[in-house]
């Protein structure tokens, strides 16, 4: 024994501080364990923020798809095919769109899920949403509605109708972000970068958009696909009659806002969107939080609701109206004399 006291050895050491971390720990532990289930029961996000958050990174979005354009840098590509076998183009204004859409929202919530169509990790932008929100979402959406963060699936869409962007059909083209809570489209915001113009709405509050007038059911304007208006037309006018109109345009956004009041001069007015193919969930989610929004209907062809959580393909087809009986929309579709061709069309393309 040292004359200055007790001298342990390195093992002795080793236990005495493996003893005092088990003291430590089972004095700790329940403290430590409730911080952790209290940080993460506080892992809540308000929709109004949301929301807000969903309009900036869709108009910061749509200024590089602008930008992109008007310096013709598209640095055009192709990606690959659509299940149609068309090819599917990929410009640097998805990119850069993409870029800011993603990290904005991912900077401001690391902890949401967040699906976008494009996928590029090479130039993580750095900015984080400032938290103004909007006069007119201020003075229309009470706030405070917050929802556990796991639950929510963010679905963006950096450039709609990239076909069309390449082709300067701008008039089709929009950046798109729609909130899911549950599988459910709550949140929805389209806006058209070469007009300026932004639709947005939270289902069960409000939204800046509003049915258009009169809708006709009986010879419809249908808005469809330019790449398959052909098909489609035989298959409107058995279900509707020869006097139905079909629409043909881009763009999954451009479609729903044709449904709705027109947001500008450009639009065109239709009375129902029809789809008969495949679609991601980022090309149609936030129209059917618009549609919810003011009381119409985004279905499959035969009238599922459409679930925006787990994969991000649509199947089963789509058809969206507003102000329609939509059950009878449905039931002229599914008819007998339809139903060979409805399946032909959307399961085997």
């Amino acid at each position: 024994m040292s004359p200055m006291g007790i001298r342990l050895s390195p093992l002795g050491v080793a236990v005495f501080c493996l003893l005092g971390l088990g003291v430590i720990y089972h004095l700790y532990a329940g403290v430590i364990s409730s911080r952790i289930a209290a940080f993460t029961q506080k892992r809540t996000v308000d929709l109004r923020d949301l929301l807000a958050l969903s309009v900036e990174a869709a108009v910061q979005g749509g200024q590089e798809v602008k930008r992109v354009r008007e310096t013709n840098m598209l640095e055009e590509k192709t990606k690959g095919k659509t299940k149609e076998g068309a090819s599917e183009k990929l410009t640097q204004g998805d990119l850069n769109s993409h870029r800011k859409m993603y990290y904005l929202i991912k900077n401001t919530y690391p902890f949401l899920q967040v699906n976008s169509e494009e996928h590029d990790e090479t130039n993580n932008e750095q900015g984080v949403w400032n938290r103004e929100i909007p006069d007119d979402i201020l003075s229309r959406v009470e706030g405070v509605r917050e929802v556990p963060a796991d639950s929510i699936t963010v679905w963006i869409d950096p450039l709609d109708a990239t076909q069309e962007y390449t082709e300067n059909l701008l008039k089709y083209v929009t950046t798109m972000v729609c909130v899911a809570v549950n599988g459910k489209p709550v949140i929805g915001v389209i806006h058209k970068p070469f007009t300026g113009k932004t639709a947005w709405a939270l289902v069960g509050e409000a939204s800046n958009m509003k049915p258009h007038a009169i809708y006709n059911m009986n010879s419809p304007k249908v808005i469809v696909s330019r790449s398959h208006a052909g098909e489609v037309k035989g298959f409107v006018q058995k279900a509707f009659g020869n006097s139905s109109v079909v629409l043909p345009a881009g763009g999954a956004g451009y479609k729903v806002l044709a449904l709705l009041d027109p947001i500008d001069e450009e639009m065109e007015k239709a009375d129902m969107y029809i789809h008969i193919t495949f679609i991601k969930k980022w090309d149609i989610c936030a129209g059917n939080a618009l549609l919810s929004a003011l009381g119409g209907h985004m279905t499959t062809l035969k009238g599922q609701q459409i679930n925006y959580s787990g994969d991000f393909g649509n199947k089963g087809g789509l058809l969206a109206s507003i102000q329609l009986d939509h059950q009878a929309l449905i039931d002229k579709l599914t008819h007998e004399t339809l139903l060979t061709n409805t399946e032909r069309l959307v399961i085997h393309k």
